[in-house]
């Protein structure tokens, strides 16, 4: 639309810059796991796990989702981000005996060894993935 008003005033064309390839620029993003998969992705899997408790009605989850989209980018090949849906999945929150929300659960092969409730900072997040990193089995 600019472009062709810009041609009807007299202005010369401007070059268009090529637009980044999505694949590119993409981040892997946090797995979605239900009542069903939890066990074959989270529990099973071979790597440590943190996993974000929320709803799409809970304000403070949306701040956390955000963290673990950068959870699941930098710690990727290192890490199992997931992510329940605590109204369409609510065995498995209550198997954890998830009270509040947003909860991150930090898992060593399904095992829980931290627990994270409510907002905290990107910075406290991480200290607590070190941590669960650090451990032996990891």
């Amino acid at each position: 639309m600019f472009e062709k008003l810009r041609q009807r005033l007299g202005g010369r064309p401007q070059p268009v810059p090529p637009k980044p390839s999505p694949q590119r620029w993409a981040a892997p993003l946090a797995v979605s796991v239900t009542d069903a998969t939890f066990s074959e992705l989270v529990e099973r899997a071979s790597l440590p796990a943190v996993v974000d408790f929320w709803a799409e009605w809970c304000q403070p989850c949306q701040i956390i989702a955000s963290y673990i989209e950068f959870l699941a980018r930098d710690y990727a090949g290192r890490l199992v981000v997931a992510s329940v849906d605590v109204d369409e999945n609510p065995q498995t929150p209550q198997r954890f005996q998830v009270m509040g929300l947003p909860t991150l659960l930090l898992l060593d092969q399904g095992r829980e060894v931290g627990r994270i409730v409510g907002v905290a900072s990107y910075a406290e997040i991480q200290e607590q993935v070190e941590r669960l990193l650090r451990q032996p089995n990891c």
